[in-house]
């Protein structure tokens, strides 16, 4: 049994929530809270294994009731959203780089024609996210805090011509995208393009998102585009993305793989299959496999492949799995990962290693 808190400001919207999770035998709501400061005392006298959030509360948000609760009682954290306003998307995305793991929509109303599948993707959501063990995030570095663990280092030559770097993430993706973006140089001489798995309608708000601290153009990824040197590509909500030799975005409505769309495995295929060893490709958190195998083949191809180590991951399945199969060339930390990248465009053709 999976015992949720519901932190919702509104009443109506509260008891639908219950509805909804209460639908399913293997959850119970064992409590809710109308604001950010119910939520923590709520946190603390029922113990949830998951806690859906809202934005947008009175005295105190769902940003700062997230950053507590990650502070003092690190608990599952799934931001459940009534708007996708720039504004508001903007603030969820900062919950999330506090620590919330996903983000939806809410479920569409009893009666609409999209209730059952919203519903029933709040309710798996919730469920998987009460597998993922969380961590206390401090609010300052502390003084005291241990040196960070030492990650496996690999060494390679850099390719002659750094065509195209490729990324895929899921689970925990969002805050360490925002952190490689923005140690990338504005100078940076490659396209890079990203498959963020993330619940339709979201996409958009976190490319603004990303934006604001990258000092590369961020974009969501149009049918037919040319891939510019210095530019970020996300992949759209329920496509399939992939690039031509000539180096436009292919978008297509092709089947999910992995039971997903857009899929790291179908974008990397298209890289290992027109880039070859011209090409960086990387794993970042999340859970499952997709894009595991393909990493592999990028790699026997000859292009330069990476894994955000285990320390770092909010879920270590898909570079974990990447990682079992000797799939990636470095094992790294979201900020060493900026730095390899920029190394590798910088140093062509030379040997490096993964400091």
């Amino acid at each position: 049994m999976i015992n949720v808190l519901v932190v919702e400001d509104s009443p109506v919207v509260r008891e639908f929530l219950i509805h909804v999770l209460g639908s399913d035998p293997g959850i119970r709501v064992v409590g809710t809270a109308h604001d950010g400061e119910e939520a923590l005392d709520a946190v603390r006298r029922y113990r949830p294994d998951v806690i859906t959030m809202d934005i947008h509360m009175p005295k105190m948000d769902g940003l700062e009731a997230t950053r507590r609760i990650m502070e003092t009682d690190p608990r599952p954290i799934v931001i459940v959203s009534g708007s996708h306003r720039s504004g508001e998307m903007t603030t969820t995305f900062e919950a999330m780089e506090a620590g919330a793991l996903a983000v939806l929509s809410r479920p569409a109303g009893i009666g609409h024609a999209d209730y059952e599948a919203t519903a029933r993707e709040l309710v798996q959501t919730v469920k998987l996210m009460s597998e993922v063990k969380v961590v206390r995030r401090w609010s300052r570095v502390r003084r005291d805090a241990p040196a960070p663990c030492p990650v496996k280092m690999g060494f390679a030559r850099a390719p002659a011509q750094v065509r195209i770097v490729a990324i895929g993430a899921s689970t925990g993706g969002p805050p360490a995208l925002h952190t490689i973006l923005a140690g990338l140089p504005k100078a940076f001489p490659a396209p890079l393009l990203i498959v963020q798995h993330m619940a339709a309608g979201f996409i958009q708000g976190f490319v603004e998102w990303l934006a604001q601290s990258a000092s590369l153009p961020v974009h969501v990824a149009a049918h037919g585009e040319p891939v510019l040197p210095g530019h970020v590509y996300v992949a759209a909500d329920a496509y399939q993305m992939k690039v031509e030799r000539s180096g436009k975005i292919v978008l297509t409505r092709d089947a999910p793989e992995n039971g997903l769309r857009p899929s790291v495995s179908y974008l990397f295929r298209s890289i290992a299959d027109n880039y070859g060893c011209d090409a960086v490709a990387g794993l970042l958190t999340g859970m499952g496999r997709d894009g595991a195998e393909e990493l592999r083949l990028l790699k026997e191809k000859g292009a330069v492949t990476f894994a955000q180590d285990k320390d770092s991951s909010v879920v270590h399945g898909m570079p974990g799995e990447a990682i079992r199969l000797d799939a990636a060339t470095f094992v790294l930390s979201p900020d060493k990962i900026a730095a390899v990248l920029t190394n590798l465009a910088n140093h062509r053709g030379k040997s490096i290693n993964g400091v």
